[in-house]
């Protein structure tokens, strides 16, 4: 199924991503403010607004109402992210990854309510797999249970809401007016919006003009590439979405988990210098059974 394979391009490049990010923030952003790198994906957004339109010159014809509601869809996208970075300022990644898994159950709330889509028990089955396999690579109970906090519970519930919440209107609006690219314009604006309206807080601007100065190259090439490689990956499970139940889309999206896994394995043992996994056998067998889990779910979610 062509969704399926729209829908892992996100995944993929969203490890690749996490492992960019994990580079710059030790590397350069370590006593920033996470709000600042929101900045950048709203510049990455903003610049493709231009090249949308020309393609695409009836995206300024759409309903009033419409551009409304996906340019608020862009906006809590921005706050879902900056919710996740919050938290993961408080947390290890292995505390904080797991609880992002709750997008798929408010993803399948939300569109069973909303979008009133229906699954069948494998799917649904599917779905279960997918997440505890993500789960069973992500949690380890004593470290988990011992990290729990109550702000950090409640960061990633706000995280993971907001976002489900993004993902099913951008499928509403997009299938009642059948513009896939019109949307997508409208919900870059939102993120614009979004990032305007950080810069515009006291000293915001001072800490983004600071750390593009003290690194051009990193904030104008490696913090780009990063972004389109994100762009890329959300542009093609938002695509999956018009082509697949919202929960399908969002079970498959969980497998983030397993890429930022098998490319730490791939940088422990070829470039050590950019990232470093743990080989450990117990581990390795963890990751074995969570992959399997995976691939099952994956099977039965494709109907």
């Amino acid at each position: 199924m062509i969704w399926l394979l729209f829908a892992f391009i996100g995944p993929v490049s969203w490890a690749l991503s996490t492992h960019i990010d994990k580079y710059l923030v030790d590397k350069y952003f370590a006593d920033s403010d996470t709000a600042v790198l929101m900045v950048f994906t709203a510049v990455v957004g903003a610049a493709a607004l231009p090249l949308i339109w020309v393609l695409e010159p009836s995206v300024m014809a759409l309903p009033m109402l419409t551009v409304g509601v996906m340019t608020a869809s862009g906006i809590l996208y921005m706050g879902a992210m900056l919710f996740y970075l919050r938290a993961i300022q408080s947390a290890e990644a292995s505390v904080v990854a797991p609880l992002f898994q709750l997008s798929v159950v408010f993803t399948l709330m939300l569109g069973w309510v909303l979008l009133h889509e229906r699954l069948g028990w494998s799917q649904m089955l599917g779905v279960a797999l997918i997440v505890g396999g993500a789960l069973t690579l992500s949690v380890r109970p004593k470290s988990f249970l011992r990290a729990f906090k109550a702000r950090l519970f409640a960061l990633m519930i706000a995280a993971t809401l907001v976002m489900s919440l993004s993902t099913v209107a951008f499928k509403y609006f997009a299938v009642e007016d059948a513009s896939y690219w019109g949307t997508t314009f409208w919900t870059f604006v939102g993120e614009a919006v979004f990032g305007t309206g950080i810069l515009i807080v006291p000293g915001q601007w001072r800490k983004f003009a600071d750390l593009f100065r003290r690194n051009p190259g990193a904030m104008l090439g490696v913090n780009a590439a990063n972004e389109l490689i994100n762009l890329g990956g959300g542009l093609a499970v938002r695509y999956a979405t018009l082509l697949a139940p919202v929960a399908l889309v969002s079970a498959v999206s969980s497998t983030t988990t397993l890429f930022v896994f098998l490319f730490g394995i791939l940088l422990t043992l070829f470039l050590p210098q950019y990232g470093r996994e743990d080989l450990a056998p117990a581990n390795l067998i963890r990751k074995g059974a969570s992959a399997a889990l995976v691939a099952a779910g994956v099977f039965l979610a494709q109907g």
